[in-house]
């Protein structure tokens, strides 16, 4: 019996050969995942979580890309196993759910058809046992009369029910960890809550690990045990869920905050202003000095652009920030919103010069 994580990633870069030079997608993260919890990869649009999920298991094609640091699977270091062997894990005791049901199924095959194939690429049984396999699958899922809908074409099933096949997909080989990628973007929110209400069943049921990738800081605060704050390839913030949402420490965390409808105070009876972010997020091509926020950021200060990103402070057991506000013990919510006496950074697009800019600058969908 060992007291490694499940998941242990470290120092984990993923960088794309351009022709305008290296992308840095990832840049150097650390986090893990225990069996039978739900972290959460959390940040807008291009902030590098799916390039994160898909570097664990080799998706990434190398070249143009390049991945280094460490993927730790169950004490087993992935990175170094050869391709033939690491597609033992990916599909099987690591398997996937991706963000557009649409794209990853094919249409034309019947969905039982495509079930069967994945259960006897991993199990050597005969069609009539893969297919009753498929049936329990569908049921597990919540397919209604699965026996008689096994025979069906995707186009034949709504948008709730195509995710509900590649979860069960995903569940071919009871995987220990199940990650999934935005599963629930393209869905109303109606069935986004049966979604993520039958992966924590599955999660408890399969007694799985599950590493999830979303922009949606109301669908974290429902499923989540931890969550990890990226902005353009670098850890923000991480914590369990109820230490972030009751203190959030980094600006950007307090921003995607902000971004929720019907936010409240903030920490010591701040109010944060409503909307989303001013700004965009660096050129990944060209990142610049310092905090990758602080371009954005209403706390920042000259030397906040200096250096590298700021080391991780703790906070509290497991909650730490990446700011130097909190190097000396500092706050940035007892901070001028401008900084101290030194010039705030700005990248030319402030909400001072905008009183709309705050409300433009929405998270988008990765």
């Amino acid at each position: 019996m060992t007291d490694a994580p499940l998941l242990d990633v470290t120092d984990l870069r993923t960088t794309f050969d351009t022709e305008s030079g290296e992308l840095v997608a990832v840049d150097g993260i650390d986090f893990t995942v225990e069996r039978g919890e739900t972290v959460c990869l959390v940040g807008e649009s291009g902030s590098g979580k799916t390039v994160t999920v898909e570097s664990l298991t080799g998706l990434i094609d190398q070249p143009p890309g390049r991945i280094t640091g460490s993927v730790r699977f169950k004490g087993k270091e992935l990175t170094d196993l050869p391709p033939a062997e690491l597609r033992t894990h990916r599909g099987a005791s690591i398997a996937h759910v991706f963000q557009n049901p649409q794209d990853a199924l094919n249409h034309c095959y019947t969905v039982g058809w495509q079930l069967i194939e994945a259960i006897r690429v991993h199990e050597d049984v005969t069609k009539a046992e893969a297919r009753a396999r498929a049936i329990d699958l569908l049921s597990t899922v919540g397919i209604p009369d699965p026996a008689g809908r096994i025979d069906e074409y995707p186009h034949q099933f709504s948008g709730g029910e195509k995710q509900r096949v590649m979860i069960a997909m995903a569940l071919v080989t009871e995987p220990d960890l199940l990650v999934a990628d935005e599963p629930t973007t393209a869905l109303d929110v109606t069935i986004q809550a049966g979604i993520l209400q039958l992966l924590d069943d599955l999660k408890a049921e399969y007694g799985m690990g599950v590493l999830f990738v979303t922009h949606d800081l109301a669908t974290v605060s429902e499923i989540a045990d931890r969550m990890v704050v990226l902005y353009a390839g670098e850890v923000m913030e991480r914590g369990t869920v109820l230490d972030v949402f009751q203190r959030p420490a980094h600006p950007y965390t307090r921003r995607l905050l902000a971004c929720l409808p019907g936010w409240g105070d903030g920490p010591a009876g701040e109010v944060e202003t409503r909307g989303g972010i001013a700004g965009s997020l660096p050129d990944p091509t060209d990142l610049p000095d310092g905090c990758r926020f602080a371009a954005r950021c209403s706390h920042a200060v000259s030397a906040c652009s200096a250096g590298d990103q700021p080391p991780e402070i703790d906070l509290t057991d497991g909650h730490s920030v990446s700011c130097i506000h909190y190097e000396a013990g500092d706050d940035p919510s007892v901070l001028p919103a401008t900084g101290d006496a030194e010039t705030p950074v700005s990248d030319g697009s402030s909400a001072g010069d905008d009183p709309d800019s705050t409300r433009r600058g929405v998270i988008e969908d990765e």
